[in-house]
């Protein structure tokens, strides 16, 4: 008898311990690169677009309203460029509270980071950004150089059930390999590692967390520029033990795995990519027992697609009016043109709409070359009427324009890194003439690929040269002469139209290929423009009224009998058609 009341006790005791213990369920869900993808509705095309933060705003809602479980929602930065929404609310409308602040804020977002492409805006428009958002924006990595402290909040706490979790956000610190100093002004990027190895002791020590996750606008590994890591977050998730998580964006690259770190320790890695298409949703799961301990954690991630969610209607109506006010600034009249211009033809040699571009840099400022890349893949303005929407097409991004001095054997190594980077060595009639990182066959749904983007493939303006693809990468480029037929001269200096992006170090061509060190290249700057290109190039066309667009020829590809049926097989293959 009295084992069978020593076991009903017993068991009695395990009923009650077994009661008090409990699961905490925690849903971490993310965006990344929105690039002004607030709406469902493409404001440089005019036709709806998939993505969006209006399907965002479905998914977040019906995950606080089905889920039994709290939420935490944080997004990766590169919020601020790309779609003319973002532009219009830079550099437009500067009075209002800036509209991307105002969506999350809306949607109740937690926490964000800062991305390289948030920083090419400058530090004035990032900190109206930052200061309208009701929550943190983070950057642990940028650093006052006044005080030595981050500029901004390095980390954030966030506090559920009892459950206490740590966000550290940090950005890839390759920020000097692109933009000028003047749009960072003031500060320095560290390197992400170092600065994950000085935070997360503090974090612990402080708050004793029951889970760190690295917000990193970072891609996952690879490109040191400038002596800096570009893509550093799978090395800081495994070099740098405590994490349990590290979101990562940038690369545009989707990814959903997990790894080791080096203390044997499991960390999910996770990438939505871009434009709001798909988004992170990740759910932890906390071991507490009886006392309030957290005893276990498990970590289990997902990729939602957003095109299977209706845009959020209260969402949709909350910035109605914004988004009218987009359509009319985009919807103004530029000017004229009376050919339809498509960076299709751009990557087999000399087409109107890349040759519209450097005759426009050459007019703006006046310099003897111009050096310049389709900086969309597939991009075209149709004949008629040119509107602000056109301008987003026939220049994507917000650089500034340069002119620099490089002498003649610096331009052509610079093409000559160009054409290596863009082109295939070409060793019979059969082979590509594009460099593909992947190939598929023609019809097949999807379509090849470049291994390298195409906005580093610039062409030049002003010379005449060839490139004979049949030759190794570093001597196809051969100068023929300047474009009015004067001499070439490889030891003169020449004064060189480019953008900001390339004239600060983007895409090696000036480094790797003029052979020009980093730290000099800003000595070589003798003009940059106040705004972006985009602005002088609309005010131009504005200006002459009607455009008529038309290849300079001022280069082209031999042997052409091998190039031009290579053009046609390439051209299937990269546009699947």
């Amino acid at each position: 008898m009295k084992t069978l009341k020593y076991i009903a006790i017993l068991a009695t005791f395990f009923l009650i311990s077994s009661a008090s213990a409990r699961n905490i369920e925690i849903r971490i869900m993310q965006t990344s690169d929105i690039h002004g993808n607030f709406y469902p509705y493409d404001f440089i095309t005019g036709h709806g677009s998939d993505g969006s933060l209006a399907r965002v705003a479905t998914a977040v809602t019906e995950a606080r309203e089905n889920g039994k479980m709290p939420l935490i929602l944080l997004d990766n930065g590169d919020i601020l460029q790309g779609q003319p929404t973002a532009y219009y609310y830079n550099y437009v409308d500067t009075a209002s509270r800036h509209l991307a602040a105002e969506m999350l804020n809306f949607i109740g977002y937690d926490a964000a980071t800062v991305g390289n492409h948030d920083m090419e805006t400058g530090t004035k428009v990032l900190k109206r950004y930052a200061s309208d958002c009701a929550m943190p924006v983070l950057g642990a990595n940028i650093i006052d150089k006044r005080t030595g402290n981050p500029a901004f909040q390095p980390y954030k706490i966030i506090n559920h059930d009892g459950i206490r979790i740590a966000v550290l956000g940090l950005i890839t610190p390759a920020i000097p390999a692109w933009l000028p100093e003047t749009l960072w002004e003031g500060l320095r990027f560290d390197d992400m590692e170092e600065t994950a190895q000085k935070w997360l002791p503090i974090i612990k020590q402080r708050h004793n967390p029951h889970a760190i996750i690295g917000l990193f606008h970072s891609g996952q590994s690879g490109n040191i520029l400038a002596g800096h890591k570009e893509n550093a977050s799978v090395e800081v998730a495994k070099n740098v033990p405590g994490f349990d998580i590290v979101m990562m964006g940038h690369d545009h690259r989707r990814e959903n795995r997990k790894i080791a770190n080096i203390a044997r320790d499991s960390v999910l890695i996770i990438n939505p990519a871009n434009n709001a298409n798909t988004i992170a949703s990740v759910i932890m799961t906390f071991n507490v027992n009886e006392h309030g301990n957290v005893t276990g954690k498990t970590v289990k991630g997902n990729l939602l697609d957003m095109s299977g969610y209706k845009p959020d209607s209260a969402f949709v109506k909350k910035f109605a009016t914004q988004k009218e006010t987009v359509k009319n600034y985009v919807s103004q009249t530029i000017g004229t043109i009376n050919k339809t211009i498509s960076t299709r033809e751009a990557f087999f040699g000399p087409s109107e709409f890349v040759d519209l571009i450097h005759t426009l840099q050459l007019a703006i400022t006046g310099a003897d070359i111009s050096m310049a890349a389709p900086l969309s893949y597939d991009a075209s303005i149709p004949a008629g009427t040119i509107t602000m929407a056109d301008m987003f097409s026939l220049y994507k991004y917000e650089n500034l324009l340069y002119v620099m001095e490089l002498k003649g054997k610096e331009i052509k190594g610079y093409l000559e890194e160009s054409y290596g980077k863009w082109t295939n060595q070409m060793k019979s009639p059969n082979d590509n003439l594009l460099l593909f990182k992947q190939k598929v066959q023609s019809g097949d749904k999807s379509r090849s690929t470049l291994l390298y983007p195409s906005y580093n493939f610039d062409s030049a303006a002003g010379i005449i040269y060839e490139v004979d693809v049949t030759k190794p990468k570093g001597s196809r480029v051969t100068i023929k002469s300047m474009a009015d037929g004067s001499a070439f001269n490889p030891e003169k200096t020449y004064r060189v139209a480019l953008n900001s992006y390339r004239g600060n170090g983007g895409g090696e061509l000036l480094t790797n290929g003029a052979g020009i060190e980093h730290s000099r290249l800003k000595e070589r700057i003798v003009y940059s423009t106040d705004r972006d290109l985009r602005h002088y190039l609309a005010e131009y066309i504005s200006a002459q009224k009607e455009i008529t667009p038309k290849k300079l020829n001022h280069w082209k590809f031999v042997p052409e009998k091998w190039v031009v049926p290579a053009s046609e097989r390439d051209i299937r293959l990269l546009f699947n058609r």
